[in-house]
């Protein structure tokens, strides 16, 4: 691919933070500013094909499998490139931020990968972008040990999980870096700084550069992905295929478009994933519209629901049909000092982990190191000696377009109980994220971006179709906004507040919170000094 010339270099504007030239080195920037360059254009037009998508399915056009593709879908001879080191077995998978102390947990927890998280789990501060990168430069130095000053030590074991990385998607901007007057794309940023620095360190370490995609909803933005890899490994002079990536299917969209995303991806592709809680908020964004998509409380929406089956018996098909391995979805339940709750709840965990082990996933997630015990456990029952479950094809599933969207039937109106937890949930996440915490612990679950997507939208949804009362929710916010700043002063809860009216509330639902909540409360410029 032909490279133009940058008519300026990257501009940085955040804040110097400590080490932060280690990773904003000028030969860095110019690295991100190539790739950002080679493919604003695109990015751009993905946006723009997001929207037209959007706007048609809202008046109506059905959606299916594309007919433009239905030879590939029928082609049995087309395969994805064979696992790579360190992705053959990934019977458990941990993510979380790239926060130090929780890096040296999650690489010391048993799982076999860890997926360190800039896009649900990080809220997008400077020092949290530029700090993730720091620790995982230092995790693959193994140079990450440190005391804290209460006296505990973290130190990085002998038998490491896989890193893997998922980058924010391609909806969102890294406004504290600009060229040619303009922020750019933060996909480009968090994936271009740790390629750049990171890359040959994981191959000369015997793995290599593994992502995670998120929010893709298209063959086509899989394709702009593995033109940023083939890019990528031509400036750095790394060998074509070294990359490998795995896809959360976690929108609607790309639920139809599995085979096609893979087919894209195939000598890059790690496989796909069943990112249920962005699937759950896809399917209310793109349908919240019509009546019979009108979900119930998010507690009573379970993987055995039929919509959501068949969503994740189609990801396995798919996915070992082409020599692809299937990850399972989240595991959100904090571990509990409460013995009882505690029994309770790894209880659950237990019987959704067994039902994708039985299912065919070759593994799933966890969002603490206390539940990688029970899913290794599962999957050990299930796979022996063996690394994953490929060889299970799953002819025996058929999967229409009716299936996946079959939603009415557990359709429900909502509880009291469940608005009063969806404002709550929002609100306590929207104050955690604007003062820089993504992955928060709240009513013995680990919530992220993704769920509080959902309680948000379902808020709108529910409002919208007089399953709700206005003024009720108001009331409800008011009181959960108080309880906040009573059991912390330091809460931002005015802006909490105004995220949660400007994106729950309003006529039209917005796609994402985070675009508005970044660019209005928590993008701090600061001119660089040096």
């Amino acid at each position: 691919m032909p490279l133009s010339p940058l008519t300026r270099s990257v501009q940085v504007l955040g804040a110097p933070g400590e080490r932060h030239e280690e990773i904003l080195t000028p030969e860095a920037l110019e690295f991100i500013g190539r790739l950002d360059t080679a493919f604003a254009d695109r990015r751009l037009e993905v946006l723009k094909e997001r929207d037209r998508r959007a706007g048609h399915l809202a008046g109506g056009t059905p959606l299916d499998f594309p007919l433009a593709t239905r030879a590939l879908r029928e082609d049995p001879h087309w395969r994805v490139a064979p696992p790579a080191p360190g992705l053959t077995d990934r019977r458990v998978e941990i993510t979380g931020p790239p926060e130090r102390r929780m890096a040296v947990n999650a690489l010391n927890s048993g799982a076999k990968v860890w997926m360190a998280d800039f896009e649900d789990a990080t809220a997008p501060t400077w020092a949290n972008v530029i700090g993730g990168q720091l620790t995982l430069l230092d995790a693959i130095e193994r140079c990450i040990d440190f005391t804290t000053p209460e006296g505990k030590e973290y130190r990085l074991g002998e038998q490491l999980a896989t890193i893997m990385v998922r980058p924010r998607g391609w909806h969102l901007l890294e406004e504290h870096l600009e060229i040619d007057g303009r922020p750019l794309s933060a996909s480009l940023v968090d994936f271009g700084l740790y390629f750049f620095h990171c890359a040959q360190r994981q191959i000369d370490a015997g793995h290599g550069p593994y992502f995670y995609l998120p929010k893709l909803e298209n063959r086509y933005e899989a394709r702009l992905w593995n033109d940023v890899f083939l890019l990528a490994q031509e400036l750095l002079g790394i060998p074509r295929g070294t990359v490998r990536a795995t896809v959360l299917i976690e929108t609607i969209t790309a639920a139809f478009e599995m085979e096609e995303i893979l087919h894209e991806l195939r000598e890059h592709s790690a496989g796909l994933n069943a990112g249920r809680w962005d699937y759950l908020f896809s399917l209310i964004k793109t349908f919240g519209h019509r009546t019979d998509f009108q979900l119930p409380d998010r507690a009573k929406v379970t993987m055995t629901a039929p919509f959501m089956r068949a969503y994740t018996e189609l990801l396995v098909r798919t996915c070992h049909r082409r020599g692809a391995q299937a990850i399972g979805g989240m595991a959100a339940h904090v571990p509990s000092r409460d013995a009882e709750a505690n029994a309770a709840a790894l209880a659950k965990v237990r019987l959704d982990k067994e039902r994708e082990a039985e299912d065919g996933f070759d593994g799933s997630w966890v969002a603490h190191p206390g539940l990688v015990p029970v899913c290794r456990e599962v999957f050990d029952g299930v796979l022996g000696e063996r690394p994953n479950q490929l060889d299970r094809t799953r002819e025996d599933v058929e999967i229409t377009a009716a299936d996946l969207l079959s939603v009415r039937r557990i359709a429900a109106p909502p509880t009291r109980e469940g608005i009063r937890s969806n404002v709550a949930v929002a609100l306590h996440y929207f104050d955690a994220w604007l003062r820089g915490s993504g992955a928060v612990a709240l009513y013995g679950l680990m919530e992220d971006a993704a769920t509080a997507e959902i309680a948000r939208v379902q808020i709108w949804q529910w409002l919208r179709h007089d399953l709700a009362d206005r003024a009720a929710v108001l009331d409800l916010l008011d009181a959960e906004c108080a309880a906040l700043e009573e059991e912390d002063p330091r809460a931002r809860v005015a802006e909490a507040r105004e995220v949660f009216v400007n994106t729950a509330l309003t006529p039209r639902l917005a796609a994402f919170f985070t675009p508005e909540a970044y660019t209005r409360h928590l993008v701090r410029r600061t001119e660089n000094r040096s």
